[in-house]
């Protein structure tokens, strides 16, 4: 299995040649247009692959969303250039390569890290499970196209359509980029003291489990009556069992109030949970010993496999019934 700072390093090579590989074909998709709307859209690629690149070079999570709307717009565009256009199709393969080396839980381990206080180790959480259903990929088509029309219309002297596109674009653009800074904000946290749950999307305030409360981190066990805190985040979840109840304050979806409990188990979805059990173990947490020796295999298999196959595969449960013990 490739290192974390493997993939990190194949990243920003790949990256740094992919004008040299893709780049060919978006020339000649561009040729036949005109010189304004061409120069255009050639500064504009040269302006994202600068500020990826940036991005690679200096991880953080501002830089790790910017890097991730742009990676995901390099194999949309190559593929589009390949419309009309003989040349093979290299350049999209290898576009959508270094796409998903973006988008692997390494990189942003390594972003969210970047910024980390003294001695603390971060992993990210999932995503809330029905942002998979389509807002994600409807947030970044509203992205690009914000982005792209109002700068080629200018090019194409449209003026009242290109101002337009700007003044509408340019707010949606500011409100869909904090939400997606807002998804990569959540994470646990491994601390000298114990261990913290920071998701605004669960808990309204970072949750601090001190180490002598735990009393064991393993994955979760299929009928499990632990309190869920993963926003149904596909993937394997892990459970966290205490000695005794520690107070948090809850987000309730569809409600404005939160709902103050208390709770001795409850679930998170990280996109690493093997990683995470493995960092436990390392923090003197107690983990199940079974679990830490297969570590690669919990996080290779949490990758191919979605919930309702996690739980039956790998003897866990994600989608459990919320519960607070008040």
């Amino acid at each position: 299995m490739i290192s974390t700072r493997g993939i990190q390093w194949l990243l920003r090579v790949g990256w740094v040649v992919l004008p040299f590989i893709a780049g060919p074909t978006l020339a000649d998709a561009l040729h036949d247009w005109s010189v304004p709307l061409r120069t255009t859209a050639s500064v504009g690629l040269w302006v994202a692959w600068t500020l990826a690149v940036g991005a690679v070079l200096i991880p953080g999570t501002p830089g790790l969303v910017m890097l991730r709307v742009i990676a995901l717009g390099a194999p949309v565009v190559s593929v589009a250039a390949l419309v009309d256009q003989s040349a093979g199709p290299l350049g999209p393969a290898f576009a959508a390569a270094v796409a998903l080396l973006a988008f692997t839980p390494q990189i942003g381990e390594i972003a969210i890290n970047a910024g980390s206080y003294g001695d603390e180790r971060r992993y990210m959480l999932r995503p809330p499970g029905a942002l998979y259903l389509g807002p994600l990929l409807v947030a970044w088509v509203l992205i690009a196209l914000a982005v792209t029309a109002g700068p080629l219309l200018l090019a194409d002297r449209r003026w009242v359509a290109g101002g337009l596109s700007i003044a509408v674009g340019a707010p949606v653009v500011a409100i869909l980029i904090r939400a997606f800074h807002g998804l990569c904000q959540r994470w646990i946290v491994f601390v000298p003291a114990g261990v913290v749950l920071k998701d605004h999307h669960a808990v309204v305030d970072p949750v601090l489990f001190r180490r002598s409360e735990i009393e064991l981190l393993h994955p979760a066990p299929v009928g499990t009556d632990a309190v869920n805190l993963t926003s149904h985040s596909p993937g394997l979840a892990l459970e966290l069992r205490l000695r005794e109840k520690v107070p948090m304050l809850r987000v309730m979806p569809g409600r404005q109030a939160a709902q103050p409990g208390k709770a001795a188990r409850l679930l998170f979805t990280p996109t690493r949970p093997g990683a995470v059990l493995e960092a436990a173990s390392a923090h003197r947490v107690c983990v199940d010993p079974a679990a830490v020796a297969h570590v690669d295999d919990l996080d290779s298999h949490d990758d191919m496999h979605d919930d309702d196959e996690s739980e039956s595969e790998l003897g866990v449960a994600v989608a459990v019934e919320d519960q607070v013990e008040d």
